[in-house]
């Protein structure tokens, strides 16, 4: 069985956390973390989401996020929000409630909005009820 990470949803400096964890490390977190790049193409996925969201590993990483893995987040709640931390070359750290939509019944989650101007790497959070 898989040890659960004890790094909380609410880390203070969980950008740099998740910065320096494995592929592997993350699988340990309870809470979905997708991990995408400048040009929104997924590139971590951890193994919680993939399966609350029922979407294989296979299935997600290298595909943009906003179009093709999760379009119902390309809004300005979630997407706009990495585009304009983007383009002010500013630090996103937000925490949203949000419904999920795409393939499931709709569920309230929270999300939390990660980017750092010198992060290569910016991530959607989610974190269902328990």
């Amino acid at each position: 069985m898989t040890e659960t990470s004890t790094i909380p949803f609410e880390h203070a400096d969980l950008l740099s956390e998740l910065a320096r964890a494995s592929d592997a490390e993350l699988d340990t977190f309870g809470f979905g973390v997708i991990g995408f790049d400048a040009e929104t193409v997924v590139r971590r996925y951890n193994a919680f989401e993939s399966k609350m969201a029922g979407l294989s590993v296979s299935r997600v990483v290298g595909h943009p996020l906003f179009t093709i893995v999760a379009p119902c987040m390309n809004n300005f709640l979630v997407a706009q929000r990495f585009e304009d931390a983007a383009a002010s070359g500013s630090e996103l750290d937000e925490v949203i409630d949000y419904v999920l939509t795409l393939r499931m019944r709709p569920i309230k989650v929270k999300l939390r909005l990660l980017a750092g101007a010198a992060s290569d790497i910016r991530y959607v959070l989610i974190k269902r009820p328990t």
